[in-house]
């Protein structure tokens, strides 16, 4: 199989340095949970330069957060690391951007006021307090609400009587947030809207229906507002979000060598831009993104039975209707085992880098058994919905006569980093049904060639597609967004001074412009399931299910 999965064609130094200060790339940020990660992009997807920063959450009185402050720093950090790189490798200042496109982690609470102060912590999609709200929602709506998602949070919030819920003036996301400083615009790709509240059935806006059955509960009567008035506008892939304002460019680039005016794509979730990375968005096919969390995303073909506790209803940055599986836990605890192996190998006098690390230490979880010789491993570093884990602890326990070696541990650390979305997987693929040619991977695990890869092949018993692009999807993906919004945008508004191809159609699909310009003509690994490894991915997974037993006690006793 043959698959775009950076770029549609080489360009040399001379002309990427043409087109650079000619203003004509594409900017995708991404605010991960542990990174924020930038991508600049031509108009074929080739990437021109990149920055990075890194960040990590907090516990802060019971509720995972970051802070705006840090966000905003990173953010900072991030675009001047890529201004860097686009130095070093082009000999170019950045000075202008045709496009540019926000994305972040989905789902979590960000309320502000009619200034655009912040109301309260940011409460992000870890946090899993929010059961009682999410149950109320889901008897309401007739429909699966999780944990995470925006509502939940806000309904949450009505319940406990915070102070601060009257004067709510936007409820928006991480991503809503920033797009809306850089560019006056309080909007959201329908992705991103979809983790907040339901979307009709159009895909262009949330669900009339449940607005209306949302301003009927008793538990909202007397608000000053309706959810209608502070929830974002919805836009879809392509639509004009705004322009970079002069004071978003000074937000962006306090040197201020950055200009005003880029395009503005939709602000986007983290899903979303994982599924644009990786071609994942026509039904039958799908994507797995992971990081500190996981979520496998799958776009479908019609509709489910009927509303599951494993099963969110969100879109595509297009709107199509997408089941995602989402787990609170993946790779947090298998780095930190990985972080005691780096530094016993310095203490014994023979440090290794990352890369070597985790290659040398994944090949040996790549040898193990199968069923990983009886040993099993719990990644629950916070709860864990999917398993019914309320307060996650970390655990690994083997069976008295389980063959406990090096390779038999890795293997299990690698399934056990997708062991809660493997249980929610199975309700989707052998509950409901549904078809799936393909399912393309992103994210930093999969960067050791094929071996996390086949993993989840045989996990999934699907086959699974990775790309050059798979350590680095989200920005790369966001980027993607922008580039295709500025597209869309010269097909309809081709105004003096702008740097927008004015022979681009003036109409065309996320998905054609996906396959034609960017996924035409590049390699991809596809693995196929191995009838040995699903046998034994299914023995290991009864025992890991069987131990959620022991997973929940250790949350009961252990503070």
């Amino acid at each position: 199989m043959t698959h775009a999965a950076v770029s549609s064609a080489d360009h040399s130094s001379v002309d990427s340095a043409a087109f650079l200060r000619e203003g004509r790339a594409h900017l995708g940020i991404e605010l991960g949970s542990t990174r924020i990660k930038a991508a600049l992009v031509d108009d074929g997807g080739t990437v021109l330069g990149t920055g990075s920063h890194a960040w990590e959450n907090e516990l802060v009185e019971d509720s995972w957060t970051y802070s705006l402050d840090a966000a905003w720093d990173g953010i900072r950090d991030c675009y001047a690391d890529l201004v860097r790189d686009v130095r070093e490798r082009h000999e170019v200042e950045l000075t202008q951007l045709a496009s540019f496109g926000i994305s972040a982690m989905m789902h979590g609470y960000l309320p502000l006021d009619a200034d655009g102060e912040q109301l309260a912590p940011f409460r992000t999609w870890r946090n899993t307090y929010t059961a009682d709200a999410a149950a109320l929602l889901s008897r309401t709506f007739a429909l699966n609400i999780p944990l995470r998602w925006s509502i939940s949070h806000l309904v949450h919030a009505i319940l406990g009587g915070e102070e601060h819920v009257g004067r709510i003036d936007t409820l928006t996301t991480l991503a809503g947030s920033v797009h809306q400083r850089l560019t006056g615009r309080r909007v959201l790709g329908v992705g991103d809207a979809s983790g907040m509240f339901p979307i009709a059935a159009s895909g262009t806006d949330y669900d009339p229906e449940l607005l209306e059955r949302f301003a009927a509960l008793d538990e909202v009567a007397g608000l000053p507002w309706s959810l209608s008035q502070i929830l974002p506008e919805v836009l879809t892939a392509g639509q004009g979000a705004g322009s970079l304002t002069a004071e978003g460019a000074a937000l962006l680039d306090p040197t201020g060598a950055l200009q005003p005016g880029a395009v503005a794509a939709p602000p986007e979730g983290d899903a979303g831009t994982g599924m644009v990375a990786t071609q994942a968005v026509d039904p039958r096919t799908g994507n797995v993104s992971a990081g500190t969390s996981a979520f496998a995303m799958v776009v479908l073909e019609g509709r489910l039975s009927g509303p599951r506790e494993e099963i969110d209803l969100v879109t595509t940055p297009a709107g199509h209707p997408v089941a995602m599986i989402h787990t609170n836990n993946c790779t947090t605890d298998l780095d930190a085992w990985l972080g005691l192996f780096s530094r016993f190998a310095e203490l014994i006098g023979h440090p290794v880098g990352d890369e070597e690390l985790y290659g040398a230490l994944f090949g040996a979880g790549a040898a193990g058994e199968a069923d990983a010789g009886g040993v099993l491993s719990y990644n629950y570093v916070s709860g864990e919905h999917q398993t019914g884990v309320p307060s996650g602890r970390p655990l690994l326990v083997r069976e008295q006569e389980a063959r406990f070696t090096l390779e038999n541990f890795m293997r299990s650390q690698l399934y056990g980093a997708f062991g809660a979305l493997a249980v929610g997987m199975e309700a989707l693929l052998k509950d409901e049904g549904v078809q799936l040619d393909v399912m393309y991977a992103h994210g930093g695990i999969f960067r050791t060639q094929g071996v996390a890869q086949q993993v989840l092949a045989d996990a999934l018993a699907t086959p699974v597609a990775v790309g050059e692009s798979a350590g680095e999807g989200g920005a790369w993906g966001m980027a993607l967004l922008a580039a295709f919004t500025a597209r869309q945008q010269a097909g309809s508004d081709r105004s003096a001074g702008s740097h927008r191809d004015d022979r681009a159609p003036a109409a065309e699909s996320l998905s054609d412009f996906l396959a034609q310009q960017i996924f035409a003509s590049q390699e991809l690994v596809t693995l196929h399931p191995e009838e040995s490894g699903m046998a034994g991915h299914a023995t290991w997974l009864e025992g890991y299910r069987t131990g959620l037993q022991v997973e929940r006690l250790a949350g009961e006793v252990l503070d």
